[in-house]
């Protein structure tokens, strides 16, 4: 039989597990919206627009962000590029 203290334990570790998961998850999308930020923020802004009636010519401007987007995933990056700024 487990006594109490081996439970609570068991029960730490696990919220433990959950709690590196979850700031692996948001470091991730602190990533993707680095680099994809812009190209984001653009599309959400258009289908608002299209959905208000309104017509923009933000479209042309997501396209070109996507496009430096696209050029900057594939551009070599090492851990000097991820440092603040001072």
């Amino acid at each position: 039989m487990q006594t109490f203290r081996q439970r609570k334990s068991q029960l730490g570790q696990g919220m433990t597990e959950y709690i590196i998961i979850v700031a692996l998850v948001a470091i991730g999308a602190i990533g993707v919206y680095k680099y994809f930020g812009q190209t984001v923020n653009g599309v959400t802004a258009v289908a608002a627009q299209s959905l208000a009636g309104v017509q923009t010519s933000a479209r042309g401007d997501v396209t070109s962000a996507a496009g430096g987007a696209k050029t900057n995933s594939q551009a070599p990056h090492t851990m000097a590029d991820f440092q603040t700024p001072k």
